[in-house]
């Protein structure tokens, strides 16, 4: 029986490692798969009710790493996996998206020659200013299987030299998690949420998520997006989901919110799917609300200058608008006077089974007979060796 490690650092990461766990339970006789949870954001919704809306277990590993800069966090995370590979010695780690704990947990894998595997690989924005871009190039530099989502994702890791044995279009596990978690929507009692009346007193609408540094760190930028956002909820009610970070810099810099945006705290994910699904417009600075909304055929304006999911602007909903407050109101002029969801061609392999593709694509190297997923044997003296703090 092989042992597989999946690694989540943040809630989006657990909407990802869900539907490959679920897919490895159906094989259960064959992979014992362990789900460790690094802690590098806390996350209050993450209840056991988080756990069984996605059906898998709760975390069997719990690293605690928390915040600090991008250098200490990683450590904290490094220096706590290598302790659980020690002592559940795994033959595979699977890592997703391109948080720190998916470089940390991927470096400290391969230090002790243990099999990693990246989920959602060779996305690239072309921005090496974002921690993210760092975080999948050296991700995907060293890992021994690459499951992308997207062809441009394919084309990106067969240009940076990564042999084609190792690389495997799959689909996206995050869709596969959309579709399951609508299923569960069908028999959840939505009138609980704090955002249904909302919803029926709006009527039509618009959902806004803003968190990344590039747009919520500068005090001209914050101000003049929200000035934006003002403008279109004069036309369009919008619902703007405040992410902590936001409201932090939103208060010190001494923005005053524009009376026309609805307000609401960070919404747990069931219930931010039941808003977002209906609207009318998202507007957002999220990779992966760029996907889902393309997958349901909402309309999507990213506040950024680039996308690592060009897919979602080829094929889908989604339009780059930067944060020029002309080209954002622009954006949601175009999107409330057309029908998007009419012209939606749905990415391909985005079809509910990607984590079905990944796993039975491990089933198929573990039944080789040269073993890929089987670990160097790496004896105590080796291990010693390896541990080893050097001097300088």
């Amino acid at each position: 029986m092989k042992k597989i490690l999946l690694v989540a650092g943040a809630r989006p990461n657990f909407m990802k490692i869900a539907p490959i766990m679920r897919e490895l339970h159906r094989h259960r006789e064959t992979f014992l798969a362990k789900i460790v949870h690094t802690g590098q954001h806390y996350d209050a919704g993450m209840s056991d009710v988080f756990f069984r809306e996605l059906a898998i277990p709760p975390p069997q590993h719990h690293l605690h790493a928390g915040g600090g800069s991008h250098a200490e966090q990683t450590a904290r995370i490094m220096v706590a996996f290598e302790a659980v590979c020690l002592q559940e010695r795994p033959d595979l780690v699977i890592v997703v998206g391109d948080v720190n704990s998916t470089l940390a947990c991927s470096i400290a894998a391969k230090k002790l020659c243990v099999a990693v595997a990246h989920v959602e690989a060779g996305l690239r924005s072309g921005d090496r200013t974002m921690p993210e871009e760092i975080n999948r190039i050296a991700t995907d530099s060293i890992s021994d299987y690459l499951f992308a989502t997207e062809p441009s994702a394919m084309q990106n890791l067969r240009k940076e030299g990564h042999p084609e044995e190792r690389l495997f279009f799959v689909g996206h596990v995050m869709i596969d998690n959309l579709f399951h978690q609508l299923r569960q929507l069908e028999d959840t009692d939505v009138t609980r949420y704090a955002t249904h009346a909302l919803k029926g007193q709006l009527g039509r609408y618009g959902v806004v998520t803003l968190h990344r540094p590039s747009n919520v760190d500068d005090a001209d930028a914050l101000a003049r997006t929200l000035s934006a956002l003002g403008r279109i909820a004069e036309r369009l009610p919008l619902i703007f989901a405040v992410h902590p970070r936001t409201r932090a810099k939103i208060a010190s810099f001494g923005i005053v919110m524009p009376k026309a945006l609805h307000i609401t705290e960070p919404l747990p994910y069931m219930e931010f799917l039941n808003l977002w699904k209906d609207a009318a417009l998202v507007l957002t600075d999220s990779g992966g609300i760029q996907e889902e909304t393309t997958a349901l055929g909402v309309p999507c304006a990213t506040l950024r200058e680039n996308t690592e999911r060009p897919i979602t602007i080829s094929h889908g909903t989604n339009v780059l608008v930067g944060t020029d407050p002309a080209r954002i109101i622009a954006a949601a002029e175009a999107a409330l006077t057309g029908d998007r969801r009419r012209t939606l061609r749905r990415p391909e392999l985005w079809d509910g089974r990607a984590a079905m593709r990944i796993v039975n694509t491990i089933v198929e190297l573990t039944g080789q007979a040269t073993q890929p997923l089987e670990p160097a044997p790496i004896d105590e003296r080796t291990l010693r060796e390896r541990l080893q703090v050097y001097p300088g």
